[in-house]
């Protein structure tokens, strides 16, 4: 380590430690003998001589019987870098004073530490690789989605999902106007007591002028599904379960609400989370449906000279305007006000009145269950089993993807999300060719 040079000090009185001059018999201030040698101390000091005997200075003599220190010149040894270790090619240098080294030679005042392996782990461990564009293929993703060879927004996960299981499938999307989907849905299969098969789909769209809507519809789809896949294999009748399963999804929304009160002081206009619900629920020869809101289940038989049917009503505004004769149903749904909902899961619902109905039907054909962002470009029934594929049954995955592309090529105006149920249920293990 450097420091900055010093100038020599004066010798001190061993007595009284006050300076005296090179020379001096006696101390100036204490009268102390300075002929006497002191005994040395015990850590050994390395002292520079900065003469030699007969460059008249008087030198301590040594007492009897002590041997003479070992004198050393400069090139008598080899010369050290700052970390101690021996300098190649150093020039001797001239004799002249000499060092004393009568003691044990000290350890490096900072000695270097082993590399922690923790740290080497850390810095060994592989980089992941860098996520590309789904745009231009070429360009690195940064942390906030966006490309920077393009500027193109990456696709997060619930922008579009598919799933299938056994016999049912879902899609949902984000469309084509909406910068996240704030739909959700689930689906399973499972069986009744007697071995008879079931299948189920919940399909749930955020409310888009409340807090969170997209935590909303995952909450309360998770939860139904759960309930519902709970609930059958124990004897629940289908229309019992799936009314619980539409409480249990209101509790889970409601409980998003339930937050510190300092959260609601930083933001007092933000409402409480909140969506809709619909869900189906097909064994091999009952059809259940149950809903809050204005998403929907459509009937459409694989016999297409068979009439297709709507069996849900929506709880919004242009409904309403129709059950009470003010409209006719074109009026109404042409009103900038007909999406308005009645309805609703979330702590701000007026009430919750979870709607079911069960049906029999006496043919095979496909049950679509749906948000909002599909009806709007297939609103009647018959719209509906035109666009539905003819395979439907045997390929629920494929149709599902069918309808939403369908919907994307309306204008996407909203997120789309649609499931499709073979009626009836067919045995478990199967599901789309």
């Amino acid at each position: 380590m450097s420091q900055m040079p010093q100038q020599a000090a004066l010798p001190k009185c061993p007595s009284c430690a006050e300076p005296v001059e090179p020379g001096d018999l006696f101390c100036g201030a204490c009268g102390h003998d300075l002929s006497v040698v002191p005994e040395p101390p015990q850590d050994h000091p390395t002292l520079t001589i900065t003469g030699s005997p007969g460059d008249g200075v008087d030198w301590p003599v040594p007492e009897p019987g002590s041997a003479p220190p070992a004198v050393h010149v400069p090139a008598d040894l080899p010369g050290t870098d700052s970390g101690g270790a021996p300098e190649h090619g150093s020039a001797p240098q001239p004799a002249g004073s000499g060092v004393r080294f009568d003691r044990p030679a000290e350890p490096d005042e900072y000695p270097l530490q082993a590399p922690d392996p923790r740290v080497a782990e850390t810095v060994a461990a592989p980089e992941e690789p860098a996520q590309v564009c789904v745009a231009c293929r070429a360009g690195r993703v940064d942390s906030d989605g966006y490309c920077e060879n393009c500027g193109h927004a990456q696709p997060r996960e619930r922008d579009h999902m598919e799933r299938e299981s056994g016999p049912v499938a879902a899609v949902s999307d984000r469309g084509l106007r909406h910068h996240r989907n704030e739909d959700a849905f689930a689906v399973g299969h499972t069986a009744l007591p007697d071995g008879t098969p079931a299948a189920v789909a919940v399909v749930c769209d955020g409310v888009s002028s409340a807090t969170r809507p997209d935590d909303a519809s995952a909450a309360a789809s998770r939860a139904a599904g759960d309930a519902l896949l709970a609930a059958l294999p124990r004897g629940t009748h289908p229309q019992t379960a799936l009314h619980e399963a539409i409480v249990a999804a209101a509790q889970a929304v409601n409980a998003l609400a339930e937050e510190p009160a300092t959260a609601r002081e930083h933001a007092p206009h933000q409402n409480a989370p909140a969506c809709t619900i619909v869900g189906a629920v097909v064994t091999s020869g009952l059809l259940v449906v149950g809903w809050v809101g204005d998403s929907r289940v459509y009937w459409v038989p694989d016999d297409r000279g068979a009439p297709a049917a709507r069996l849900t009503e929506d709880d919004s505004w242009a409904a309403q305007m129709v059950a009470a004769g003010l409209m006719s149903e074109a009026e109404a749904y042409a009103d900038e006000r007909a999406h308005a909902i009645t309805g609703w899961l979330g702590a701000d619902a007026y009430e919750l009145e979870p709607h079911t109905a069960s049906f029999k039907p006496d043919r095979s054909g496909v049950v679509v269950v749906c948000t909002d962002g599909l009806w709007n470009y297939a609103e009647t029934a018959e719209e509906m089993s035109e666009v539905v594929p003819p395979d439907a049954a045997e390929r629920p995955l494929h149709s599902a993807r069918v309808l939403v592309g369908h919907a994307l090529d309306g204008g996407g105006h909203d997120n789309v999300t649609v499931a499709v149920l073979p009626f009836p249920a067919p045995p478990q293990g199967a599901g789309s060719a």
